[in-house]
């Protein structure tokens, strides 16, 4: 196959991978290295294209929430409900923003393996069954624009998992800590969309500040069609996904965790990926 058309075919396939695991409980970061490996897609171009079609999974956030966003910017005066949900997210976003930044090197070096991963998934399944038969019924926060700063920051600690544990889920982290100070499943699901957006976009900003890639056409080229691909699929499992936790569990997504995180490991064993 030609390499132009096996570049962008690789696009195609992460731009779904992304658009569709960025905001489950499953790890986008997960899968994308899991899947990379699997591609042969590694190297300074495609940490630059995971970075590049994140912000295409990011715009479609912004898009489906663009009238609460708006209605939120009309009200940013002390005591309006944009100021109190905008103040909650920024305190949400620190404790991840300070251990990125002191860590993300470290972590990277370290952890952002498939094997890794394989145990985060697995923990973070485990875990998810746990929190949510413990904690799930416990919703007395039903709106975002109610959460305040004490249980904001307690999610944004959550939050952290994340990054320390890559494979963790910044989705499932952040909605299992809204679940422990008691927000609704779609409640904690909401504000993990919102906090993704200072958090994603400030975490690319800087990533791609620090890329030092020299790109062909066919790159770039590939760069836009992953963004395209990243935005629609997201757009799609977003609002479906919504619409899911009105009525399910979230039990199938930890179960799914589990098998992936074992059938990595086995994988690995097999000298199958490393």
């Amino acid at each position: 196959m030609n390499i132009n058309v096996l570049l962008i075919l690789k696009s195609v396939i992460l731009g779904i991978v992304e658009g569709f695991t960025e905001f489950l409980p499953i790890s986008s970061t997960g899968h994308m290295i899991i899947i990379g490996h699997f591609l042969n897609f590694e190297g300074a171009f495609a940490d630059l294209f995971e970075i590049v079609i994140q912000l295409g999974a990011i715009l479609a956030i912004i898009v489906l929430f663009r009238d609460k966003i708006i209605e939120s910017l009309k009200n940013l005066s002390p005591g309006g409900f944009g100021f109190k949900l905008w103040t909650s997210i920024a305190i949400a976003f620190v404790p991840s923003g300070i251990i990125g930044l002191l860590l993300h090197k470290k972590i990277e070096a370290l952890l952002m393996f498939p094997l890794p991963v394989a145990g985060s998934l697995f923990v973070g399944g485990l875990w998810m069954i746990y929190a949510e038969n413990k904690y799930r019924k416990n919703n007395k926060i039903t709106k975002i624009e109610d959460v305040g700063y004490k249980e904001a920051l307690i999610i944004g600690i959550f939050q952290c998992l994340s990054i320390v544990w890559p494979g963790f889920s910044r989705s499932a982290s952040t909605i299992i800590g809204g679940w422990i100070v008691g927000l609704s499943t779609v409640a904690a699901a909401e504000f993990s969309f919102f906090l993704a957006i200072p958090t994603m976009i400030i975490a690319t900003g800087y990533s791609l500040i620090k890329a030092s890639v020299h790109l062909t056409g066919i790159e770039i080229l590939s760069l836009i069609v992953g963004f395209v691909v990243s935005f629609i699929v997201a757009l799609i499992v977003v609002e479906k996904f919504i619409g899911f936790l009105k009525t399910k569990p979230m039990r199938g997504f930890a179960i799914y965790r589990l098998i992936l995180g074992v059938v990595v490991v086995g994988l690995y064993f097999m000298n199958v990926v490393r």
